[in-house]
């Protein structure tokens, strides 16, 4: 597989998992996709999980902190998006209807973090690297394949991310009749953005990671613990399952059209 060692400014390069139960966790997704992990000293933060695939990073792992708990705020999936210099790009998202959530944090050696809301309610992280440049693997069965953005203010969304990151946005029919919207760098296309599918559902971004067989990969959810949530779902270009994993984490599986 690939090693990429690079990501462009402005491009979505990383996911970690907060999670009521790293070690539940570490079953449930080594038996979905294969990782092996490193638990890594985290300073005031504890333990942070690396995930690997084939040797390289793929995902990272953390226990959630007791006050997102005591707020509600369920186990998920964070997604980062590459910044070179994360004080500059904070200070275009208060001016494009943002909110800064975390300032910047130094993370030992490996980079510089910071948390965004968007002006949607959206939260989403940005990533300064250093030592780690994000996920070395990606667009690989067990690996990360797409960030997509959940909100009803799709106009609102694409106005901030235009304004802070520089993304453009381009529009594709489904098979359903709708219609997908997806952003670009450049003429890249680096993520999605979507209308929640019923009233009630919060914004947020969320990660898609790749399979090789999404039936059997449902399978292995719910022989694991987890919950099928939706699906095996086609949607032109592969077929698509909503997963919940054992700690109450939603994300989603894909199967490429030409896996098929």
């Amino acid at each position: 597989m690939p090693v990429i060692e690079s990501y462009e400014n402005g491009t979505p390069s990383w996911v970690d998992l907060s999670t009521t139960d790293p070690d539940g966790a570490k079953d449930f997704y080594h038996a979905l996709f294969g990782w092996e992990f490193t638990d890594e000293p985290a300073g005031e933060q504890g333990i942070y999980t690396m995930a690997r695939l084939g040797g390289n990073s793929a995902a990272g792992m953390m226990r959630q902190a007791p006050e997102q708990a005591a707020m509600g705020i369920p186990p998920l999936w964070n997604t980062y998006i590459t910044s070179y210099d994360i004080e500059d790009t904070l200070g275009k998202v208060e001016g494009a209807g943002g909110s800064v959530m975390v300032p910047t944090i130094d993370v030992m050696e490996a980079g510089r973090m910071a948390v965004i809301v968007d002006p949607t309610g959206a939260v989403v992280a940005l990533w300064e690297p250093k030592a780690h440049i994000g996920c070395e693997v990606v667009n690989e069965p067990g690996a990360l394949v797409w960030n997509e953005l959940m909100t009803s203010e799709i106009s609102v969304a694409k106005s901030f991310y235009e304004q802070v990151f520089g993304w453009s946005t381009e529009s594709a029919d489904m098979p359903d009749g709708g219609v997908y919207t997806m952003f670009q760098l450049g003429d890249q296309p680096i993520a999605g953005v979507m209308a929640p599918p019923e009233a009630g559902i919060p914004p947020a971004w969320g990660v898609i990671f790749s399979v090789a067989d999404c039936g059997a990969a449902l399978e292995t959810v719910t022989e694991n613990g987890g919950t099928v949530l939706d699906g095996p779902i086609d949607i032109g270009v592969g077929t698509l399952g909503i997963v919940m994993d054992p700690q109450g984490t939603v994300f989603q599986l894909m199967q490429a059209a030409d896996e098929v």
